[in-house]
């Protein structure tokens, strides 16, 4: 079976669900021929979904994989890729909360400068949270239907945590610049890139402003990930690393500028890695 047939039909059924139940949930009228199909539709479905998953299944297990590895064949194969990351980025980013609720840290090992760059996006998201908080209070009091009022209110309870979630991963994810040098650049759980101390030439202190998107890459190779819509230091680099976008995108950078709250001891850090010397050898044998 097409497997993207299969995508489609997963993707396009569901949200003509969504669009009938909230018809129903305002007192809208649907006919009974209509919700009839919609029935037949969502059967067929179930049984062309548990078909074609069967299949797959069958196909993996007979070259010999395990139930685990079989089952994440299978979701690698229907799912699309930038589905399963943004599912995975919001399973990041609800564990990070629980991080930030015991003021501990991801990935930070010890001897290692964890560089907070939430500087200036807080103010930001806590406007968020805000005026998520607001537009909740008037649409209970606006809207007469309970049961719109019931499923918009979960709706947007939900959004005020992942907002808040959000915030909490870029806080429990910081900047990492390990004590031999390298470095890892991090925003939140969506962007996570290491480089080698091998691989950092120089860094330096360089304030830019650039417009646009979180992860930019420019035609030279320079790559930003900004924070509220600046950087601060700037990384050349040896050679070209690879790295990943939120949803999947692969590049390769040779420069790397991103924000950190204080730039000075970043570069500081990542000078004072390379230039430290090495142990030397121990008596000859």
């Amino acid at each position: 079976m097409n497997v993207r047939l299969v995508r489609y039909v997963a993707v396009v059924v569901p949200t003509v669900e969504a669009v009938l139940a909230g018809c129903l949930a305002a007192g809208v009228r649907i006919p009974g021929a209509v919700l009839l199909g919609a029935g037949v539709l969502v059967v067929a479905t179930l049984g062309v979904e548990t078909w074609a998953l069967w299949r797959l299944w069958l196909v993996a297990r007979r070259a010999g994989d395990g139930r685990r590895a079989t089952m994440g064949a299978v979701l690698r194969t229907v799912v699309p890729e930038k589905v399963r990351r943004l599912v995975a980025h919001e399973l990041r980013a609800l564990h990070s909360l629980g991080l930030w609720m015991r003021r501990r840290r991801h990935a930070v090992p010890e001897g290692a400068l964890a560089v907070p760059y939430t500087g200036p996006q807080t103010a930001m998201m806590y406007g968020l949270v805000f005026v998520s908080l607001v537009e909740t209070v008037m649409l209970a009091l606006l809207i007469p239907w309970p049961a719109v009022h019931r499923t918009l209110l979960v709706l947007d309870v939900y959004g005020v945590l992942l907002v808040l979630a959000l915030h909490a991963a870029c806080v429990t994810r910081p900047h990492v610049v390990g004590a031999d040098g390298s470095l890892r650049i991090r925003y939140g759980g969506l962007f996570d890139l290491r480089v080698p101390a091998t691989t950092v030439a120089t860094a330096r202190v360089e304030r830019r402003y650039p417009e646009g998107r979180l992860v930019q890459l420019h035609p030279d190779g320079v790559l930003d990930l900004v924070v509220g819509s600046q950087t601060t230091v700037t990384v050349e680099l040896t050679r070209p690393v690879e790295f990943v976008r939120p949803l999947g995108k692969r590049g390769w950078a040779r420069t790397v500028r991103f924000h950190a709250d204080d730039p000075r001891a970043a570069v500081a850090a990542l000078t004072r890695g390379r230039t430290v010397p090495s142990p030397p050898p121990g008596p000859p044998g």
